[in-house]
């Protein structure tokens, strides 16, 4: 196995995204984002995406150089076109803006259109937690999940994240879809052709699969049933309706070969902790709330009880020390990328900076 550096992974990012117009400080953010996935072990939303936004970027599909416009509607709410920017692009500039309302007010509740693809969630409750904030962060997805007793998709995998600082301890990050798994596992498996776990789609027949080809073709089943049905039409109505955005089957997918653009949308609420109790005082409860919950009895099979967000940071520590391991596919992908824009290729070398 190969395994390549954090900032190795960026500077290439960087230079393929510069090379498409796309300004040195916005390439930074998406860089930025992949490259944690991939530390935090989502290798679903880290650099394998990258060849896919770059194709789109040259299709016009995504916009390299977004003039992204904010108005602030009321004293606590933002209304962001993103001009069909990249997601992560769009998504930063909206929170950005989010935290300093809800810094002034303390609440700030942000709806973003015209966006794409943003990553992972948890990115976003990471920034938030930084600056002292609780957060809900809220994206809807082209279709993957079907509505309770149909067979084809309607509703995005529509992911909900919340984060929450923590003193001392690594803060708390839950990030979760309304499917049973991640649209982009399946994507993952069917790249290296590998099965998939009976449980989690169907195919375009209402069968169960285990194939990711049918599984993409066909549908993601909801988690938990019913409940997650429910999930991913509240979080359709918020990020799809409600920003401008559009909903459901009408989101384009950005790995399917048409002339649209996405038009994915994003919701967001920032809550300032200090205008409820001081922020010490806070994170100190939250703190001593997770050390109770560790210390609750385990069951024979388990030998330690996390909360989320803790693998994540786990994993994050661990990679950044001796590196990001890439499939073989991945890298296949990202060395055509780099001979496409004449960018130095550390995949080609068999680089490895560890």
């Amino acid at each position: 196995m190969t395994f390549y550096q954090a900032d190795t992974l960026k500077n290439y990012i960087k230079s393929i995204l510069v090379s498409q117009r796309v300004k040195a400080e916005d390439a930074e953010i998406v860089a930025d984002s992949l490259v944690r996935a991939d530390l935090e072990g989502i290798s679903s939303h880290g650099i394998s995406r990258l060849p896919i936004y770059s194709k789109r970027m040259e299709e016009s599909r995504i916009n390299p150089a977004p003039s992204i416009k904010i108005e602030k509607s009321g004293l606590s709410t933002l209304l962001v076109d993103g001009d069909h920017g990249l997601g992560q692009v769009v998504a930063y500039t909206g929170l950005k803006e989010g935290i300093k309302t809800a810094k002034e007010t303390g609440i700030a509740a942000v709806a973003l259109r015209n966006s794409n693809h943003f990553g992972c969630a948890s990115y976003y409750c990471q920034m938030a937690c930084d600056e002292g904030l609780a957060s809900i962060i809220m994206t809807n997805s082209p279709s993957g999940i079907p509505p309770w007793g149909g067979k084809k998709a309607f509703f995005g995998t529509n992911p909900v994240g919340f984060g929450f600082p923590v003193k001392d301890l690594p803060n708390v990050i839950i990030d979760m879809s309304a499917s049973v798994v991640a649209r982009g596992k399946i994507i993952e498996a069917a790249k290296e052709g590998q099965s998939i776990p009976k449980g989690w789609a169907i195919d375009q027949n209402g069968l169960d699969t285990e194939d990711p080809t049918a599984a993409i073709n066909g549908a993601i089943l909801p988690s938990g049933g019913v409940k997650g049905y429910g999930w991913a039409l509240a979080i359709e109505i918020l990020t799809g309706i409600l920003s401008g955005a559009s909903y459901g089957p009408h989101v384009q997918n950005i790995y399917y070969d048409h002339h649209q653009h996405s038009n994915i949308g994003h919701f967001f609420i920032l809550i300032d902790i200090e205008k409820f109790m001081p922020y010490e005082y806070f994170t100190s409860l939250v703190k001593n709330m997770l050390i109770e919950l560790k210390e609750v009895p385990k069951k024979v099979d388990t030998d330690t009880i996390f909360y989320p967000g803790e693998r994540r940071e786990k994993s994050y520590q661990k990679q950044l020390s001796s590196g990001i391991n890439l499939s073989s596919e991945v890298v296949k992908d990202l060395s055509l990328l780099a001979r496409r824009f004449h960018i130095e290729n550390p995949f080609e070398k068999g680089k490895c900076d560890v």
